[in-house]
């Protein structure tokens, strides 16, 4: 047997909103938001008294989904340094495919997106750049051109 499909990647942060202002900006939609609680989400996450609120996102094209979740309850633990590099172990970045790298920057500045480098040059096929975006994801951005 194999697998239908992957269906979202899920990431904790500690403020929703400034997050589903940061990817909506970017241009995914939201699917739906809810809260989330009860027996079956204890013993689905292996956590007691689990109280949160999750957004998913969709991009245009309806195929990535990325859910956004906030624990009320237990809160959310950091694992490590605040801002971990791009080489640390576990999950490395979300990278998505843009019209205009530079529109996009701009866009995104204003939610507090930093890059990590600059916009570099691959060859004759992409201009590629990692950003920091809320709660430390690290976003990665890809234009082709060419």
């Amino acid at each position: 047997m194999a697998i239908q499909r992957m269906d979202n990647v899920g990431i904790v942060v500690d403020d929703l909103e400034a997050a589903l202002a940061f990817f909506t900006e970017l241009g995914m939609e939201i699917e739906v938001k809810a809260a989330i609680e009860g027996r079956w989400a204890d013993r689905t996450v292996g956590l007691d008294g689990v109280r949160s609120d999750i957004a998913m996102l969709r991009t245009p094209d309806g195929h990535g989904k990325l859910e956004l979740v906030r624990y009320r309850s237990p809160a959310a633990v950091n694992p490590g340094p605040e801002n971990p590099p791009p080489n640390t172990r576990g999950l490395h970045r979300v990278m998505f495919a843009v019209d205009d790298i530079d529109d996009t920057l701009a866009r995104l500045r204003p939610h507090g997106a930093e890059l990590l480098g600059e916009v570099a040059r691959y060859e004759d096929s992409h201009r590629l750049c990692y950003l920091r975006g809320p709660a430390g994801i690290i976003v990665a951005l890809a234009e082709e051109i060419g």
